[in-house]
């Protein structure tokens, strides 16, 4: 369960997509790696925000076509 400092950023990181969200996520990673403990609670945050990059992470080339009709009647 989030802290009540934590899950106000991670309700809103929630709305975005994955371009986005990935952005957002390794631009915090990388402020942490270059100052530790600059922001309380950025352990936590990552983790949600890699929760929800890897939640919206979908295999696009997989998806199903909609068109059930055979090729010759298309």
């Amino acid at each position: 369960m989030p802290s009540p400092l934590v899950s106000p950023l991670l309700r809103w990181a929630r709305r975005l997509r994955h371009p986005t969200l990935f952005k957002l996520t390794a631009l915090l990673f990388v402020v942490d790696l270059a100052v530790p403990d600059f922001i309380p609670f950025v352990d936590e945050i990552l983790l949600g925000l890699g929760t929800l990059l890897l939640a919206n992470w979908k295999d696009r080339r997989a998806q199903p076509s909609l068109d059930t009709r055979p090729r010759s009647a298309r």
